[in-house]
């Protein structure tokens, strides 16, 4: 996910160690891509910025590997009903999963917001100064044009005769 810059969107593909693309997306906001792997090795991802060189971005990116252990031993090979208590245990942690989901979306949702608010004050202030020196120029202009109007001005001051 795309968190700051530009129109919040970048490119992005991943490769597995043959060099074969398996998923390539432009100008991508937000998405997931879930891929079991069938070749052991090194696999390579890029995110580019090449459509807007201008404009820094910062992107969140998340990796799960691997399935999630069982959460009671010898699950796969339970024959019998679970009881009470572990269907209570396998029920909280599928909630607590969804709980780590959310909050992953909300950090990611307060960064984004953090940086608009940032950028937003830094504008604001750019905005007050440029307005008190505005402010300032213009008083300075009105008390030196009041001030022409009550000097007298006096023609020649060097030589009167009679």
């Amino acid at each position: 996910q795309v968190i700051t810059g530009g129109h919040y969107d970048v490119d992005c593909y991943v490769e597995d160690p043959n060099g074969r693309t398996i998923y390539k997306e432009t100008k991508k906001q937000y998405d997931s891509f879930p891929h079991r792997t069938e070749v052991k090795g090194v696999y390579t991802f890029c995110f580019s910025n090449e459509f807007s060189t201008f404009s820094h971005k910062t992107i969140y990116f998340d990796f799960q590997v691997g399935d999630e252990p069982p959460i009671l031993p010898d699950m796969s090979n339970r024959v019998t009903a679970l009881t009470q208590m572990e269907s209570a245990c396998i029920t909280i942690h599928e909630a607590l999963n969804t709980v780590i989901d959310s909050q992953t979306h909300y950090r990611l949702r307060e960064a984004q917001d953090r940086s608009r608010a940032e950028d937003l004050n830094g504008r604001v202030s750019y905005w007050s100064v440029g307005e008190t020196l505005i402010l300032f120029v213009v008083s300075i202009g009105q008390v030196m044009l009041l001030k022409s109007f009550f000097t007298e001005k006096r023609p020649g001051s060097g030589s009167t005769s009679t």
